[in-house]
């Protein structure tokens, strides 16, 4: 048997800490779960150690080892939002259930479907029964694990509130992910709309129009202006095609490799601000998702300077997280962030004034709720606007161009008529 010494936190979120005897670390913290105790450090008493056990242990790391490397070797290795969505609900039910961490994790792992989840949970146990604590075993996944949900779930930790706070990551999940989807089944149609569109539309150009162009040519008559547009244009596609699509290749290849530079990335995220009617969009859906990650932050404790730290890498746009950063550098030196927000011009009045009168009464983490809840609902009617909108400009768009091929294909068949009479 080997002597532990042992730090956990009991339900209530009391720190305790004492001796176990075991014959490994597994048992030892298969013991302390099952007093209902959340093992934060277990480490082997050094005047009793029986060195009987360290192969064991040496095979547990490299079991666990092992498992990195399969799971990192993979390099198709992927794992779907909505996944880590429902783990982090399965294992707060569990947890509230009275079952003990390594057992929950056990269960959802078995229970998993995708391979990778399965061979992580699996590492992520035996990181915690070697001793880690949960939130740093899921630090070693940071793919699959964001910061901000390990801080989360670090601070469940220290305040003994785990099952709790793996509800709120849930929710927060949840409530992210149905934005991005309803995003995108509003511009689902669209882009099904511009590819047939598209489709359409080349077809005639490659397809019909050279099969016309010998009638045309034999009509010996000087073609009506667009007929004479519609062919240079079918002759240029049918001609240079390969050029055409090798240099849109070019382009797009360019492009993303600007945009992945420093100077590229605020470039293109100061041009997305200022597109008409979408910069607005853009920049609500931003500060929304801002404000709810770094109210979901504090609710659980976690202290302003460290939220914002966590909170800015979830952003996509570089200028809104430039200015965010800045104002995380003035409240470090002992300034308020309403303040800071306020002598930004990126920031509404609206967000700033709110931020500004939760910090006066301390009800900040309400105040970025007021602001998160606006802003969503503003997002939500804008994406219901624009989805509406956007069908019958692509139908008329559409509409006009087949209609100036149809137009420009019947022109010469309507003189033929007329030098016939």
């Amino acid at each position: 048997m080997i002597k532990y010494i042992y730090h956990a936190k009991k339900n209530t979120g009391e720190t305790v800490e004492g001796r176990i005897d075991a014959v490994s670390k597994e048992e030892a913290i298969e013991k302390l779960s099952l007093k209902g105790y959340l093992p934060i450090s277990i480490e082997e008493d050094p005047r009793r150690i029986d060195h009987q056990a360290a192969p064991n242990i040496n095979r547990q790391a490299s079991r666990m080892a092992e498992s990195k490397i399969y799971f990192f070797s993979k390099p198709g290795a992927k794992i779907k939002s909505g996944q880590i969505t429902v783990f982090s609900r399965q294992l707060a039910s569990l947890l509230k259930s009275g079952v003990p961490i390594l057992s929950a994790i056990n269960i959802i792992s078995e229970q998993s479907e995708n391979l990778y989840l399965k061979v992580s949970l699996k590492s992520i146990c035996n990181a915690v029964k070697d001793g880690s604590t949960f939130s740093s075993a899921l630090s070693n996944y940071p793919r699959i694990f964001s910061s901000l949900y390990v801080a989360l779930v670090r601070s469940g930790e220290e305040s003994g509130t785990l099952p709790a706070a793996l509800l709120r990551i849930a929710d927060y999940r949840a409530k992210q992910e149905e934005i991005i989807s309803r995003i995108r089944m509003s511009l689902a149609y669209p882009i099904l709309m511009a590819i047939v569109g598209a489709g359409t539309i080349v077809f005639m150009l490659t397809f019909v129009m050279p099969r016309l162009m010998g009638i045309f040519v034999n009509l010996g008559e000087k073609l009506p202006l667009p007929t004479r547009i519609l062919i240079s244009i079918s002759q240029g596609l049918g001609h240079w095609w390969f050029w055409i699509i090798l240099a849109l290749a070019i382009i797009i290849l360019l492009i993303r490799r600007q945009v992945k530079t420093e100077a590229g990335k605020l470039s293109f995220s100061l041009f997305k601000l200022h597109l008409p009617v979408f910069g607005k969009l853009i920049l609500k859906a931003e500060l929304a998702r801002f404000s709810r990650t770094l109210e979901l932050l504090i609710k659980n404790g976690i202290s302003i300077l460290r939220a914002i730290d966590v909170a800015v890498p979830v952003l996509e746009n570089e200028i809104i997280k430039k200015q965010l950063r800045q104002s995380y550098k003035e409240l470090e030196q002992g300034g308020f962030f309403g303040r800071s927000l306020k002598n930004s011009k990126v920031f509404p009045p609206f967000m700033s004034n709110l931020i500004s009168i939760g910090e006066e009464s301390g009800r900040l983490d309400e105040a970025l709720a007021e602001i998160a809840d606006t802003y969503e609902h503003d997002t939500d009617e804008a994406i219901k606007v624009m989805s509406s909108l956007i069908e019958p400009l692509m139908i008329l768009g559409m509409g006009l161009i087949v209609g100036f091929i149809v137009v420009a294909m019947l022109l010469p068949v309507f003189e033929i008529n007329v030098i016939a009479r």
